[in-house]
């Protein structure tokens, strides 16, 4: 069972989780991350790091977000990995507090 990058991410980009990834499961988008599900071990070191809870065992991905478990495996296929910790962007505190924001996924 993967892990899963929910659209809490969008916008934050934080990659706190990045930084105790053992095996390099994430994948860099324009504005968030997502997990390979392939190469993700279900280790669960990634879920307590994010500081915004955007990631779920494949299993607890609240209803509303089970899409996140498609896209997160087919963004995977075309995203680079990231496998260094990298600044935030300098609003990703504010965006933080935004709920719905999937509108602002950028491919």
């Amino acid at each position: 069972m993967a892990y899963i990058v929910t659209e809490s991410c969008i916008k934050c980009k934080y990659t706190d989780c990045v930084d105790v990834c053992p095996v390099d499961c994430f994948r860099e988008g324009p504005n968030m991350l997502v997990i390979d599900p392939g190469e993700c071990i279900d280790c669960t070191l990634c879920v307590p790091e994010c500081p915004v809870d955007a990631i779920f065992a494949e299993d607890d991905v609240p209803p509303e977000q089970r899409d996140w478990i498609a896209l997160n495996a087919d963004l995977s296929k075309i995203w680079k990995p990231i496998v260094e910790r990298k600044p935030a962007p300098a609003d990703a505190d504010e965006w933080a507090k935004v709920k719905e924001k999937k509108q602002h996924l950028e491919r």
